[in-house]
């Protein structure tokens, strides 16, 4: 059981970034909410966005509404993170989830499985 996130990167303000995140199992994810966290140097780890199982709930931390969007392939298996208008408070180690359920939410501890995390470096 394995998620792997991609995508991240070292990009300058207002730049964007794409994140995608790929199970190892393709039954694993397809029928779960997944999300998005992410975790700055001495922070606690925050909710970004999650995207139900089909795609159709999606919700979003509200720093983050507007220029993120959250989506998902479900025929390949991954869900992508789409990053626009990056800002320097963006910079994070960003982590894909697999929820315990078919929606995604806010709560950290709902979620099962994480990937690895992939960086994310906006410089002003």
């Amino acid at each position: 059981v394995q998620l792997q996130a991609s995508g991240g990167g070292l990009v300058q303000a207002g730049g964007s970034l794409r994140l995608s995140c790929a199970a190892s199992r393709r039954t694993l994810i397809s029928n779960n909410g997944m999300g998005w966290f992410r975790q700055a140097p001495g922070k606690e780890r925050e909710f970004v966005a999650a995207i139900s199982w089909n795609g159709g709930i999606t919700n979003y931390a509200e720093s983050v509404k507007g220029r993120f969007t959250i989506s998902r392939d479900r025929a390949a298996n991954i869900v992508y993170l789409q990053m626009n208008s990056l800002k320097p408070e963006d910079t994070a180690v960003y982590y894909c989830a697999a929820h315990r359920s078919a929606v995604g939410s806010s709560n950290y501890y709902d979620y099962r499985y994480w990937g690895q995390g992939t960086q994310v470096t906006v410089s002003s």
